[in-house]
């Protein structure tokens, strides 16, 4: 696990507890870093901003970095009267918060990441078995998102499908595991996802296709009890063991992991045939926050350090590859065979939300 350079404090976001950790080191030691930018990013990039192979990076371009985490969804709740700069998770929050705080012109987006399952490999072969998913091997496996919701339309247990007999753990109600879609970027891209498959491969734009498709999102969300606030904590829990087979991350979160523990032998890596690229998204609110958000799209150090972590860089496929050699049966180096659904407006994300909550 990477040295975490510092935990500063824990503060009570709206939206639930955030920590705050300072990426950065004294200027004095460095003797490079002269501005501090304080931001407020999703928890996905905790990491990231924490690796003292970033924060040198950052000194040596003259920066410091405060970062302190919430849910993308929640960022619009906070009072940012003295940060730099908002980075959630994709385009949607985004453009939101960029719009009441006044922020004008293109919002940077210096990396993403596609949304997967993470599962144990004998769940994830149940679900090849009855055509949920393709197999694992040497390459990812696909995660089959027209049977997938059809199988959660009919509240289909693990029992009901053949060769789950086989695996005590699989049992009860055949879901995926999700962040709260009300407050995490994962979870409301999660609902994006399915309710472009459930209404025939048509983004949901009008009352009546939030009517038609509401009643299953909710079917997916009612099913998984309480939800956590945030994938970091959702993959924690899956890394450690605990809780349901199949969960939703980001991919970058399975780079990481990768990076970190040689054996991952019981991890499945399903890419959803249909999903949604979560594009991290910079909201400048000073002009040292949108100098540092155009640095981390184009200093050569910063960009492959993103690599190291797992996002995958606009603009570049060939670092993401190369980063990747090894790790093909995990990870996709292309995302070939994965269609990206167009991501309904945030009114209209926020409806779904609401009811799949209840």
């Amino acid at each position: 696990m990477r040295r975490i350079v510092g935990i500063v404090l824990a503060v009570l976001l709206i939206g639930g507890v955030a920590a705050a950790v300072v990426a950065g080191r004294d200027s004095e030691e460095t003797g490079t870093a002269t501005k501090t930018v304080r931001m407020v990013i999703g928890s996905e990039k905790a990491a990231f901003f924490a690796d003292p192979d970033v924060v040198e990076a950052l000194a040596a371009q003259g920066y410091t970095v405060e970062a302190e985490t919430s849910g993308s969804w929640a960022m619009e709740g906070l009072d940012l009267d003295g940060y730099d700069l908002a980075f959630p998770s994709s385009r949607a929050p985004a453009a939101e918060l960029a719009q009441k705080h006044g922020v004008r012109g293109i919002l940077p987006r210096p990396f993403y990441s596609p949304l997967v399952v993470v599962s144990r490999r004998g769940a994830a072969e149940v679900l090849a078995a009855n055509g949920l998913a393709t197999p694992a091997g040497r390459t990812p496996g696909t995660l089959k998102m027209a049977a997938y919701l059809d199988a959660a339309r009919r509240d289909r247990t693990w029992q009901q499908l053949k060769g789950a007999e086989r695996y005590g753990e699989l049992t009860g109600t055949l879901f995926i595991s999700s962040t709260d879609p009300q407050t995490s970027n994962s979870g409301a891209l999660y609902l994006a996802a399915a309710s472009y498959v459930a209404n025939g491969g048509k983004v949901v734009a009008s009352d009546a296709e939030v009517e038609r498709t509401a009643p299953l999102m909710r079917t997916l969300v009612s099913v998984q009890g309480a939800q956590q606030s945030s994938t970091d904590a959702a993959f924690r829990d899956f890394v450690s063991g605990a809780g349901n087979p199949l969960v939703l991350v980001y991919e970058s979160q399975v780079a990481a992991l990768l990076d970190e523990q040689q054996n991952a032998d019981d991890l499945v890596v399903l890419y959803p045939d249909t999903t949604v690229n979560s594009d991290h998204t910079v909201v400048p609110l000073t002009d040292d926050g949108r100098e540092l958000a155009e640095l981390l799209g184009s200093d050569p150090t910063l960009r492959k350090l993103a690599v190291r972590h797992g996002f995958r860089p606009q603009g570049a496929i060939t670092e993401f590859t190369a980063a990747t050699v090894g790790r093909t049966a995990y990870l996709k180096q292309q995302l070939t065979g994965v269609r990206q659904a167009p991501v309904p407006t945030s009114a209209v994300l926020r409806e779904l939300a609401r009811r799949a909550r209840g």
